[in-house]
């Protein structure tokens, strides 16, 4: 696939649910790119300089490259591709990390097909690719910051809800514990009647009292977390 023909749909991939997971592997994929941008062009060079192998090895980096792209911004392999706002405007907007992509895989195509067939724009094209390597590299970072923030950003999001859903069971298990005691003082003013059913009581009230707990516990992990 030719960088002309690179898919251009933007739109996250649907039933893709973002987890620690999934943003520990966009992070991976995003500086995958990084590593083989350079990568790219250090077998480019090599192959201008006629080394066995250079050229097989810059074409192979080269798709590596572009499949990262595709799959980043379009999404696949249970990744979402791009999913909010601030991809969105890294990717198309004024930073134009998408365009800047396309274009450095075209012009690596370019420069390994001058290079294969020793036409003349070959060195010209080389040395353009090698300027093009540092300000695609600082795109590349930028977009990796992106990854790296929306990833914080949703563990302190994962962390406040889960906060907030210990909390609500704490205080069902609170109310829980005190209709339970309630339970206890009907069962023991029923006498011998209500003995069984202070019991189980009794036992709801000891389970509740490790729910609550477990909980406190786990609200002060997510705390220090």
């Amino acid at each position: 696939m030719h960088a002309d023909t690179l898919p251009t749909s933007s739109n996250a991939q649907p039933d893709v649910k973002l987890s620690g997971d999934v943003f520990g592997a966009l992070i991976n994929l995003s500086g995958r790119r990084r590593f083989t941008s350079q990568r790219v062009v250090l077998y480019s060079v090599l192959a201008s300089l006629g080394h066995d192998g250079a050229d097989k090895t810059a074409r192979d980096t080269l798709a590596a490259f572009r499949d990262a792209h595709i799959t980043l911004v379009q999404g696949k392999q249970g990744l979402p591709g791009i999913f909010c706002q601030q991809l969105r405007d890294a990717y198309f907007g004024t930073m134009r990390g998408d365009q800047i992509i396309r274009d450095f895989i075209a012009l690596a195509e370019s420069t390994l097909d001058a290079i294969g067939t020793t036409s003349r724009r070959a060195p010209a094209l080389l040395d353009e690719l090698v300027r093009s390597a540092t300000p695609l590299l600082t795109v590349l970072n930028a977009l990796t910051l992106v990854y790296e923030e929306q990833s914080k950003r949703h563990a302190l999001l994962q962390r406040r809800q889960m906060q907030e859903l210990m909390g609500d069971i704490k205080t069902i298990a609170r109310q829980a514990r005190m209709v339970a005691f309630n339970a206890q003082v009907v069962a023991a003013r029923a006498g011998d009647v209500g003995r069984e059913f202070a019991v189980v009581a009794s036992t709801m009230t000891n389970v509740t009292g490790e729910i609550d707990a477990l909980v406190q516990t786990a609200l002060e992990g997510s705390l220090a977390y």
